[in-house]
């Protein structure tokens, strides 16, 4: 964290970098609101990087300055702060505390440790390798919130270990990220693994019809290579920055014994086990997969839609299964404690309302780009590269598409430049795939910002992770990404 001494100086530059865009910029002649809603994101983004006040702080912010700058009134902007990701959050951390206070997470901790772990390196490899193959099959929310309990407790048994305390900072911070973002990584493997795939996989073949060019094995063969090239990079990444200097080794005997000494799972860990694992199967099969002939109806499909107005959404999300078992928590009883259930309202004390907050402010913050036409205007200005050479266009698309997706959620940001990268595909003579395959990879890239993905707010919530560091490692994996994604677009498709 920045000293009292040092925060003046961010403190002041947010408003006043806002203040000078406001006034000397003029990004759209035809709609103010496009300018104002960008002041709001680099006052947002200074504060959040620098840390000048707390991040719940900043993302109070569009509750306050939207309405006054007249970009939407308080009553849109509000319901921001309750979108259904805030419920998987609630539910699923409710469910870490149940793991927590039976005593679960220590032994899944010292499993995975007599497994895998004989010192920091392969520890962070093997929570970055599960995050990555849980996270080909359902969402990278789901996946950071159902390993977090085990990483935190990985974390807690190996710091006892560690002298430094700036060792034991940066051991944490080093598995809390690899946790998030291999979930981000691993959602680019399949057509499946994340919203904005399945929205193009749709879009395209509804698009493209005649073409016939698309099906799993299509996006696999880059999606595969791409993804595990770029998580063994993020690997080192991590490694180099954060563990480089740690040369501790355990015997593999040690955490073997730790779990002896614990013996055997009591009545309440079985329990809670159980619901876990009714969570994981309930997340893995409740979306439809159609690809090609190949289809699988979700259960969630049994419960059908829900809408007016033309607009309909499904009735049961991710959201639904957390929430549900967080209340069975609450209901069924603790066997070793008379009169007494799994959970009480004391152990749900500990939620973190300021990660509820942050998740607010980051859905407001991309409410504000649609409403003020933000993201329109940024993605509009891929009209100018007509001509420019494949490669370069590539990066330049996702170059913009990342950016759009540090401040708009990942689906937005691929709903929002498809239709303008269809438009564009005829006129620059690239086929199809080349253009719209980068696009959606580039709309999964999201490392800088605390906000930017749901896995990075909740692993921020820990407090164990600066800022600052999450800004400088984003920014080498941003990059990387870019280039990587340009890449093997090219030689593989």
């Amino acid at each position: 964290m920045l000293k009292n001494s040092s925060r003046t100086l961010p403190l002041l530059a947010g408003p006043l970098v806002a203040l000078l865009i406001w006034c000397f910029a003029d990004l759209n002649p035809e709609n103010p609101l496009t300018t104002r809603m960008a002041g709001i994101a680099i006052w947002m983004s200074i504060w959040w990087i620098t840390e000048a006040v707390n991040l719940a702080i900043t993302a109070l912010l569009p509750v306050l300055l939207m309405p006054i700058l007249r970009i939407t009134p308080l009553e849109t902007i509000a319901p921001q702060y309750s979108d259904s990701i805030i419920f998987l959050f609630i539910g699923g951390f409710m469910m870490a505390f149940a793991i927590e206070k039976w005593g679960l997470h220590k032994r899944i901790a010292l499993k995975v440790l007599s497994a895998v772990g004989s010192n920091p390196q392969k520890i962070l490899f093997g929570v970055m390798l599960s995050s990555f193959l849980i996270s080909n099959w359902i969402s990278n929310t789901a996946t950071t919130i159902m390993l977090l309990s085990a990483v935190l407790s990985l974390i807690g048994v190996i710091e006892l270990h560690l002298e430094k305390d700036s060792d034991r900072d940066k051991f944490a911070a080093a598995l809390l990220l690899g946790l998030a973002f291999s979930a981000t990584i691993g959602g680019m493997a399949t057509p499946v693994g994340t919203p904005p795939n399945m929205f193009f996989f749709k879009e395209y073949q509804k698009t493209y019809a005649d073409r016939n060019d698309l099906n799993f094995f299509t996006w696999a063969k880059i999606g595969f290579p791409l993804s595990i090239s770029f998580l063994l990079i993020t690997y080192y990444v991590l490694k180099r920055y954060y563990l480089h200097h740690l040369k501790m080794n355990f015997d593999r005997n040690y955490f073997k014994n730790e779990l002896n000494l614990i013996g055997k799972a009591s009545a309440e860990e079985k329990i809670v086990f159980s619901l876990f694992i009714s969570c994981v199967i309930l997340w893995f099969t409740r979306e439809r997969v159609e690809i090609g002939s190949f289809q699988f109806k979700g259960w969630g499909d049994w419960f059908g839609e829900i809408g007016t107005g033309g607009k309909k959404l499904k009735a049961i999300g991710d959201a639904s299964v957390a929430i549900f078992a967080a209340i069975l928590l609450f209901v069924i009883p603790a066997p070793s404690l008379k009169g007494e259930k799994l959970l009480v309202w004391d152990d749900a004390k500990k939620l973190r309302y300021d990660i509820i907050l942050m998740f607010g402010g980051g859905f407001a913050l991309a409410y504000g780009f649609k409403v003020a036409e933000l993201d329109k205007w940024l993605a509009e200005t891929l009209y100018v590269l007509k001509g420019s050479n494949p490669i370069f266009l590539c990066l330049i698309v996702c170059l913009i598409v990342c950016i759009i997706s540090e401040f708009a959620s990942n689906i937005a940001s691929i709903q929002l430049v498809m239709p303008i990268m269809v438009a564009l595909q005829p006129k620059i003579g690239v086929e199809p795939l080349q253009l719209l395959i980068p696009a959606t990879f580039a709309a999964s890239l999201g490392f800088i910002l605390p906000v930017a993905t749901a896995a990075n707010t909740i692993v921020f919530g820990t407090k164990r992770i600066f800022t600052r560091d999450m800004f400088f490692i984003g920014i080498i994996l941003d990059l990387v990404g870019i280039l990587f994604i340009t890449l093997f677009t090219f030689l593989l498709l």
